[in-house]
């Protein structure tokens, strides 16, 4: 079976540690709420692509010590980490300063930076939010972020936001012993292509969504006429879509260098499957910019129709009042106190004033149905 087909197999159910670091190098049950936890999620040494058990959990520390003397490397996991508590690894493990000031901050464009021996890579992560209804205010995609740290023998992870968990992703390596075994940059590929197949998802929703959308738009309402939608429905989505795109669109160059470019840090077996994963995020960016697109197309459509239907709606009202000023007109005209007015005092005058004022609005009535105003 190949690394890449290995990588993209589902994840096997396995059953969790309970036990996990705790900051002051103790343990703690991972079972609890999150809100009980320190900032370290998970810290491990793996050898040989599989990973090391102890009596007990290590600290970062003594994790790095084991991987220094025995080899390996060691994966730490961290999930919004304060400065202080990220202060010491950093320096166990000489991260540049600019980069952890990025890490512990987040809100960072996605990149990949080089600092001495060390990579530093940023990826959004991208969740569709399910709803029953697309409305002006829907949340339609809700964005995190996963920081990355790699090194010769270490791999660091620093994730912002409540989604893009990567404790199956980490399951699922060390299902794998063999691509496992490639080291710190298995881990990289592994993560960026847990991104991409997000990136993915979430498209094929949002194309739904575009879909429903612009149905509506374009649907036929009263009389066959487009019917439209809600505008702020469109620029909500319009919104969500921009801010998937700045998720997807700086992740390309990225792609391309760790798929291209060679890398001291990169394994060169790992660095043919980040191939894979740029061109499926290749795939991606089209569809996000082709959503742009369209989205700015359905919008200017809906306001046009909104345009038409309101210049539609001023034909009537105009059409009405020539009617109307006709009898009010006539009415105006004999309405007038003058003792010596043309057919005044002729006992026809009236019913023949009334026919006339009749036959005259069913004749400007008949001219304008038939020119489409009424």
């Amino acid at each position: 079976m190949s690394m890449i087909h290995n990588l993209r197999a589902a994840v096997r159910p396995s059953r969790p540690s309970r036990l996990s670091l705790r900051k002051d190098g103790g343990v703690y049950d991972a079972t609890r709420p999150a809100e009980a936890t320190t900032a370290v999620v998970d810290c491990a040494v793996y050898r040989d692509g599989a990973r090391v058990t102890f009596e007990r959990n290590l600290t970062p520390h003594e994790a790095i010590r084991q991987v220094r003397r025995d080899g390996g490397f060691v994966w730490i996991g961290l999930h919004e980490p304060s400065e202080a508590e990220f202060a010491g690894i950093a320096a166990e493990f000489g991260l540049h300063p600019l980069a952890v000031e990025d890490a512990v901050h987040a809100h960072q464009r996605p990149k990949l930076e080089r600092y001495d021996d060390t990579l530093f890579t940023v990826f959004k992560t991208i969740h569709y939010v399910e709803h029953d209804e697309l409305t002006a205010t829907s949340e339609v995609v809700e964005s995190g972020e996963v920081m990355c740290f790699t090194g010769r023998d270490f791999f660091i992870t620093v994730r912002h936001g409540g989604q893009g968990s990567l404790r199956a992703l980490r399951h699922r390596l060390q299902d794998d012993p063999e691509l496992l075994a490639k080291g710190p940059s298995a881990v990289l590929h592994a993560i960026a292509d847990h991104v991409v197949d997000g990136y993915v998802a979430v498209a094929d929703a949002v194309q739904d969504d575009i879909d429903e959308v612009e149905t509506e738009v374009f649907s036929p309402g009263r009389k066959g006429t487009p019917r439209g939608t809600d505008a702020g429905r469109i620029y909500q989505l319009k919104r969500e879509v921009m801010e998937f795109k700045r998720a997807v669109l700086p992740l390309v160059r990225p792609m391309q260098l760790l798929s291209e470019r060679p890398m001291r840090l990169i394994d060169p077996d790992i660095q043919k499957y980040f191939r894979d994963v740029a061109d499926h995020l290749a795939r991606v960016q089209e569809q996000v910019v082709g959503f742009d697109e369209l989205l700015n197309s359905i919008l200017q459509a809906n306001l046009a129709q909104a345009s038409v239907a309101q210049n539609e709606d001023m034909r009537k009202i105009t059409s009405w009042a020539a009617i109307i000023a006709v009898p009010t007109m006539v009415c105006g005209v004999y309405g007038m106190n003058f003792d010596y007015m043309p057919e005044l005092r002729w006992k026809f005058g009236y019913p023949l004033v009334l026919g006339v004022t009749v036959a005259l609005c069913l004749g400007i009535h008949r001219t304008l149905k038939r020119n489409g105003w009424l």
